[in-house]
């Protein structure tokens, strides 16, 4: 991608120099793959389909729509213009579409399953509605666990990347068109589609982080069902200058469409030279997979008292999950806590954002607190140096929960990570009157392991203070 040189008017592919280069940007963390329809083929009753081919049947049922008089092969954007132009209610479509996609379990598709097995990515955008990329990632890194960051943009509602790329402490997913739900906030036909690329292009709801990343990353664009003005629009959006102005970042267009598109192919070849096209959404991803995995190598055998793999926490808690509270200080102990305590099949949480602010954050600690089965309190000389901090809010709740159980029961399970005294430690009394772990650096010895699988064994109130 950065020997680039003119198209030819029906290239299909990518040569060695730029597969190269390709691979090279992505260890990096340069490029940011854009995905689209054409990897959403799913296994139906009929058989493997295209999900909005799919989709489009299934809506045309429940809006009652004759099929007999659209085009063939009709559209999901063909269906709700049938709909609308029969004076049907808009609101219908996106909670018909709803209930459609909450009735099916869908497996991710394989070229799902393989961009998610490049651990190099990690910040992908969606140009569909549907939760599939994120499944696909949940599945392939994090044991189906919904640790992926999934956020979803609508012209009335802009939320934008929640950091700066190098702080993520997740994948993220972004869905540029919206996510679905009951209301009009996500893109079905040309006309939403039309609506929210204004609202993206407005300088008052252009979610600015995301578009930095974009500006500056090299894209690839797999699947996409941009028509002919809709894509050279689309790379005019996220490259926010002129696509002939000379530029460091490219692009790979890979489709079923675009290589056929003469006047497409013929714009590219003479303004935008930084873009190459790729004959086919899963070819390409299939063969970037398997050029990655080449790079890295025979796998290693890990050696059996290798550190565990600290995965992230998952968006929501769990049920009956061990709530672990810290300062943001003691993160790295944190980590390794989890990890270990994750290895021996025990369920724990904590917030990895540490937003510590607002009504609704607040609240959701709050309930959290409130279900979860034990309370952990990271303390450490940190938490003893801050006198005020969120930690010690999340101490008072889990006391606040504590003064509902017997005064023998055991529910709050201190751990410190460093030296420190613990008599002399400004911790809750409520904390020293029950046993202290000591866990030199977060990591949990076998002993307090083996105590925790213990106590989750029974209900919080059954268990009594050791």
């Amino acid at each position: 991608m950065s020997n680039v040189y003119p198209l030819e008017p029906h290239s299909a592919g990518l040569d060695d120099d730029a597969w190269e280069d390709l691979l090279n940007f992505i260890e990096e963390r340069r490029v940011i793959p854009i995905v689209g329809p054409e990897l959403l083929k799913v296994e139906t009753e009929s058989g493997p389909r295209l999900l909005y081919d799919w989709i489009a049947d299934k809506l045309a049922a429940k809006l009652g729509v004759d099929t007999a008089r659209l085009p063939s092969p009709y559209t999901l954007n063909d269906v709700v213009c049938w709909f609308l132009s029969a004076r049907g209610r808009r609101e219908d479509t996106y909670t018909r579409m709803r209930s459609i996609l909450r009735e099916t379990a869908f497996a991710p598709p394989k070229a799902l399953r393989q961009l998610a097995e490049i651990s190099d990515f990690d910040l992908f955008v969606s140009t569909t509605f549907d939760s599939l990329l994120e499944n696909a990632i949940n599945a392939e890194r994090f044991g189906g666990a919904q640790s992926t960051e999934v956020i979803g943009y609508a012209p009335n509602r802009v939320v934008d990347l929640p950091s700066e790329r190098e702080q993520f402490t997740r994948p993220v997913v972004y869905h540029l068109l919206g996510r679905v739900s009951a209301s009009p906030t996500y893109v079905i036909s040309d006309e939403d589609m039309l609506e929210f690329v204004c609202s993206l292009q407005s300088e008052h709801l252009t979610p600015e982080k995301l578009f930095y990343e974009l500006e500056h990353s090299h894209l690839l664009i797999i699947g996409s069902n941009f028509s002919n003005w809709l894509a050279r629009l689309f790379l005019r959006m996220a490259k926010r200058r002129r696509l002939s102005d000379p530029r460091d970042f490219g692009e790979v267009l890979a489709d079923s469409h675009t290589d056929s598109d003469e006047r497409l192919m013929t714009f590219l070849q003479q303004v935008s030279v930084r873009t190459r096209v790729y004959s086919g959404a899963e070819q390409f991803v299939d063969e970037l997979h398997r050029q990655w995995m080449s790079r890295r190598g025979p796998a290693e055998v890990i050696p059996l008292a290798a550190p565990q793999r600290f995965l992230p926490p998952e968006r929501e808690m769990p049920d009956n999950a061990v709530f672990i509270s810290y300062c943001r200080e003691d993160l790295p102990a944190v980590q390794r806590l989890k990890a270990g305590l994750d290895a021996a099949g025990i369920r724990t949480w904590f917030d990895l954002e540490r937003l510590e602010g607002g009504d609704d954050y607040d609240r959701k600690i709050q309930k959290n607190i409130a279900r979860c089965s034990y309370f952990i309190p990271v303390v450490s000389s940190n938490t003893e140096r801050r006198l005020e901090g969120y930690f010690r809010r999340e101490w008072s709740y889990a006391i606040d929960r504590a003064r509902n159980m017997a005064d023998d029961a055991l529910f709050i399970v201190p751990v410190f990570v460093d030296a420190l005294d613990q008599q002399g430690a400004r911790i809750p009394d409520r904390f020293k009157s029950v046993h202290i772990t000591e866990l030199p650096g977060g990591e949990p010895a076998p002993e307090f392991v083996q105590r925790l699988q213990q106590l989750r064994s029974l209900s919080p109130a059954r268990v009594l203070a050791v």
